[in-house]
């Protein structure tokens, strides 16, 4: 398979962006901004300096320094002939070891149905932790044993990796905790059709069949960008007989540089609407629908709930032009 990874960065090449790029196999595109610096250059990396963007027709539409601009790079590899995509940042660093996601069709630990807002990090760790997006009031609701969880034939479209030491957490956990976690190596965990989690897009695979869930909304912040993008995408996986698997961590993060505080602050929408995205997606998503359709008809109901604004749908359609 061509396999690609894309990562955005504002940065001086890192440690992460050049381990990526040792991967055998694998080609990394990284996607710069106004910020990024002007003599960006990494052996074996595609830069594509925002001068550069204008090839692609969702440019017009996207904002400088926001970090849906990484959209740029997905569609540079698809064109480029991508069957899968990794989606990753320049401060999630591989570890040595060669690790490869699974395949998107096996007999994979599986959870039941209908679970409703599950916290897969428990699955992984004992210690008290919820990955970012996941609703405040299901931090503390009880979680199903493993003992329920069963061995099941599963379609995968995505597959989302862990990241160890400082893992995708909100700012909440960062300000009154912030303990690093190493997951415990369980393997691969896949949700059951009505079981849904946030995942993020630190480290996560993407099959051709739902590169348009790809999409990230351009005009919601940065912290609840993706977060929105994953509720969209695991009712569309559904109704197309796919879902979402969780693997073992296969990079670490060693964080860029942030204020906590200013992360809280972009994190209030996602505090208070990530429910009411989950539960529109689940509740518009149709098999009869097309992957794009299904995509474009819950945007068109997160405006009419005011969580997007109005003019995402226009950038919706330009992305989906491009399938």
């Amino acid at each position: 398979m061509s396999v690609y990874t894309v990562i955005t960065s504002i940065n001086s090449p890192t440690e992460a962006v050049k381990k990526h790029t040792a991967k055998e196999g694998r080609k990394v595109i990284v996607v710069g901004d106004k910020k990024s610096p002007a003599d960006w250059s990494c052996d074996d990396a595609f830069f594509l300096p925002f001068q550069d963007h204008f090839c692609f027709n969702i440019d017009q539409r996207l904002s400088y320094n926001h970090y849906a601009r990484k959209m740029i790079g997905y569609l540079h590899a698809y064109q480029a002939g991508a069957e899968v995509i990794i989606d990753t940042d320049d401060d999630n660093i591989p570890y040595s070891s060669e690790h490869e996601f699974p395949e998107k069709e096996g007999v994979f630990t599986s959870t039941p149905e209908d679970l409703g807002f599950y916290n897969v990090y428990s699955y992984y760790t004992q210690q008290k932790i919820w990955p970012r997006g996941l609703p405040l009031d299901k931090i503390s609701a009880s979680t199903p044993s493993p003992d329920d969880f069963k061995q099941c034939l599963k379609k995968v479209g995505i597959w989302q990796g862990l990241a160890d030491m400082d893992p995708d957490v909100d700012a909440i956990y960062r300000l009154t905790d912030y303990t690093p976690c190493t997951f415990l190596k369980k393997g691969a965990l896949v949700l059951s059709k009505g079981t849904i989690a946030p995942f993020n897009s630190q480290n996560t695979l993407f099959f051709k069949d739902f590169f348009p869930l790809l999409y990230l909304p351009a005009y919601v912040s940065f912290r609840f960008t993706d977060i929105v993008r994953g509720y969209v995408a695991q009712p569309v996986l559904w109704a197309m007989g796919h879902h979402l698997g969780f693997i073992d961590a296969s990079v670490f993060q060693e964080r860029n540089e942030h204020s906590l505080m200013s992360d809280f602050e972009q994190e209030i929408p996602m505090y208070l609407h990530s429910s009411t995205v989950a539960n529109i997606a689940c509740d518009v998503a149709k098999q009869t629908h097309s992957v794009n359709d299904n995509i474009f008809t819950i945007y068109a109901a997160l405006v009419n709930e005011d969580i997007v604004p109005e003019k995402e749908l226009a950038l919706l359609e330009l992305w989906l032009k491009n399938f």
